[in-house]
């Protein structure tokens, strides 16, 4: 990875006839933040997530960097313990 390319946080989304499982066995390079039983959050660089789309081993949806998904995260979070609504990751387009 070239030390100037964009790490993503994404969503994995497996393809028809796949499963979580199934991208889990394979040797994807990237880093699992989630694991869900429909998708995994990861986070990889850009090359690797376009990788994984040009082979068709899963649907990516590119959600925010790192530094953005932690700030969203700690945000949701600090707004639930005050009673308030957190904001949502898809309103960061």
């Amino acid at each position: 990875m070239a030390e100037s390319e964009q790490t993503w946080i994404a969503r994995l989304t497996p393809t028809a006839g796949s499963s979580v499982a199934t991208l889990l066995d394979l040797p994807l390079g990237v880093d699992v933040w989630e694991r869900h039983a429909e998708f995994l959050v990861v986070a990889a660089p850009e090359s690797r997530l376009v990788e994984l789309e040009r082979r068709r081993l899963a649907h990516v949806e590119r959600w925010a960097t790192p530094t953005q998904y932690q700030a969203q995260m700690h945000n949701r979070a600090a707004a639930r313990d005050h009673g308030q609504p957190g904001d949502s990751l898809r309103n960061n387009d």
